[in-house]
């Protein structure tokens, strides 16, 4: 950013905050690349750590004897639900929820993420690799908005207050 940029007076847009990264997005300052890797290895640990979780417990439906049909069902349930979430958090990270997305979608599709947190482990490793989750959405709206602040400020022809009146003459 230009230093014009950085020395613009109070009172314009904010950025939004990225979880665990804060406003550190805007200059890659504050520990940025330490964020961004943290961020990549957690999701990825913890996305292990869910897959023997989940290895765990299809050993214990293979003791429980349940059946072939059974296991194919809950294998292919848990892969469809991961690729689902995968692709809901990706797509988050790119675009924000149109208008129609009422909390009553958002309600029903909670236990499918839930279902396959996996997915969206792996949604936010892949793209801390690339970028802080989100950062290329913030960043695209809150340039936007910079510049429609900047045209706002530029269209003002000074303090309103310090004006004369039309057709009066101060005494």
């Amino acid at each position: 950013m230009s230093d014009a940029q950085r020395t613009e007076p109070p009172g314009g847009p904010e950025p939004e905050e990225i979880r665990f990264f804060g406003t550190t997005w805007v200059e890659h300052d504050g520990g940025y690349g330490l964020r961004r890797a943290g961020v990549a290895v957690g999701s990825l640990v913890l996305a292990a750590v869910g897959a023997l979780v989940l290895r765990f417990g299809f050993q214990g439906l293979s003791t429980a004897d349940v059946g072939t049909f059974v296991n194919g069902l809950v294998v292919v349930g848990f892969a469809i639900c991961s690729a689902l979430a995968f692709r809901r958090t990706w797509d988050g990270f790119v675009r924000r929820p149109g208008p129609a997305a009422d909390s009553s979608a958002e309600r029903s599709l909670q236990s499918l993420m839930l279902i396959g947190f996996l997915g969206s482990l792996l949604a936010y490793f892949c793209r801390s690799l690339v970028e802080a989750p989100g950062e290329k959405l913030r960043r695209a709206e809150y340039e936007a908005a910079r510049e429609r602040y900047a045209r706002r400020r530029e269209s003002r022809a000074g303090n309103p207050a310090a004006r004369k009146p039309k057709g009066k003459k101060r005494r």
